[in-house]
C-alpha cells in the first residue's frame, strides 16, 4: 500500500449516495457522516431530489454539494441535460456530475460529447463529466472521449457511473490525468473501497500533476471508502 495519510484521503472524497430508493434519511445520514473527527469531505453526492436538503443540512460545513445529470444511461440530448443541470443549480448545487453521451462517441459521434458538454458547462461552473470508461473497447477511445470533453468546458473527467460496467481502473484515470494535465480536475468513482485503494490512486494523482493533489485537482467518488479510512 502506499502511505497516504488518511486524513488527506478523506479530504478528496466525494461521499456518494445515488441509490434509487434513497430517502430523506438516506441523505440525512450520509451528510451527518460528511464531518469527521479527521476533517470533512471534499463533497456529498446524492440524487437531484436531495440537493436543497443536503444544502441546508451541511450550510457552514465547507463541504460542496454534488449531484448528477444525464444519468445514469448518458442519453444524447444536450437540451434535456442543460435543462437537468440549470434546475439542480438552481436547487444550491454547487457541482454537477454530468453523463456523457459515451455510447454515441463510441458508435463515432464524438461531436456529441462535445455538444452536450458545452451545453450543461454553460450552465455549472463546476461540472464534471463522467466518461464510463470501463465500458471503452481500448484506451485510445477513453483519450478521445476525455479531450472532446476538455475542450467542450468540462472541469473534471470522471472515470464512471458505477452503475454500468466495470468502475475506476488504475490505468482510465491515468489516460484521464494526462489528458487533464493542469487544465481539469479527475474524479476516478466506482468500485474503490478500501484505503489501499484508494491511497493508490491519490499517489497516482500526485505523479501525474507533478505536485500533491487536492479537492480542486483530484476527487474520488465513494460510498463505503470512508468507513474504512475511520475505522
Amino acid at each position: 500500500m502506499t502511505a497516504i495519510d488518511a486524513a488527506r484521503i478523506i479530504g478528496l472524497i466525494d461521499l456518494t449516495s445515488l441509490g434509487e430508493d434513497d430517502t430523506e434519511k438516506t441523505v440525512h445520514a450520509l451528510c451527518d457522516k460528511a464531518v469527521t473527527v479527521r476533517g470533512p469531505v471534499a463533497a456529498v453526492c446524492i440524487m437531484p431530489a436531495f440537493v436543497a436538503l443536503a444544502s441546508e443540512r451541511l450550510g457552514g460545513t465547507g463541504v460542496r454539494i454534488a449531484t448528477v445529470a444525464n444519468f445514469p444511461a448518458g442519453d444524447p440530448d444536450p437540451d434535456a441535460a442543460a435543462r437537468e443541470v440549470a434546475a439542480v443549480v438552481d436547487e444550491g448545487a454547487d457541482e454537477v456530475d454530468v453523463v456523457a453521451p459515451w455510447r454515441t462517441a463510441l458508435a463515432g459521434d464524438y461531436g456529441a460529447v462535445s455538444a452536450l458538454v458545452a451545453a450543461c458547462a454553460a450552465e455549472c461552473e463546476q461540472l464534471k463529466v463522467i466518461l464510463e470508461t470501463g465500458s471503452h473497447p481500448e484506451p485510445a477511445k477513453t483519450r478521445i472521449l476525455a479531450e472532446y470533453a476538455l475542450e467542450a468546458g468540462a472541469r473534471f473527467l470522471k472515470t464512471s457511473t458505477g452503475k454500468h460496467g466495470p468502475g475506476a481502473s488504475l490505468d482510465a484515470t491515468r489516460i484521464l490525468l494526462r489528458v487533464a494535465g493542469r487544465r481539469a480536475g479527475v474524479k476516478a468513482a466506482g468500485g474503490i473501497r478500501t484505503r489501499a485503494e484508494a491511497a493508490d490512486y491519490v499517489a497516482l494523482a500526485d505523479r501525474c500533476q507533478g505536485a500533491p493533489a487536492t479537492a480542486r485537482t483530484f476527487r474520488i467518488g465513494a460510498s463505503s471508502l470512508l468507513d474504512d479510512l475511520l475505522g
